[in-house]
């Protein structure tokens, strides 16, 4: 296991072992799986989603600012926090329950 991967890996297993958290899923810039922690049926629906919000939300900060780029998104429901991430090369959504401490500082730009 090259160190990249072995990053990767570690980088999951701590954000998995957050209190609250749901499941990760992880895919690639074209929206292939890498990984997932949901079953096949909830990961796809929420891939699906989560590249068409990504997309959207990279779009819009490039029109604001178009030397500025995406590095993360939050939402928040009363019951639910979704954190989205995008790397170079995939995409990583993290849900989790809302009543927990904030998965900001877990998933930050560092540790993709």
């Amino acid at each position: 296991m090259n160190n990249v991967q072995n990053e990767f890996e570690e980088t999951l297993k701590r954000i998995q072992s957050q209190n609250g958290v749901n499941g990760v899923i992880v895919v690639n810039n074209n929206g292939d799986h890498i990984t997932s922690t949901f079953d096949n049926r909830s990961s796809v629906r929420h891939s699906e989603m989560m590249m068409k919000l990504a997309d959207n939300a990279k779009r819009f900060v490039r029109n604001l600012d178009p030397s500025n780029e995406l590095t993360v998104l939050q939402m928040g429901s009363k019951r639910r926090e979704v954190v989205l991430s995008p790397g170079k090369d995939f995409i990583m959504m993290v849900l989790r329950e809302q009543n927990h401490k904030s998965i900001m500082g877990i998933i930050g730009a560092k540790s993709l």
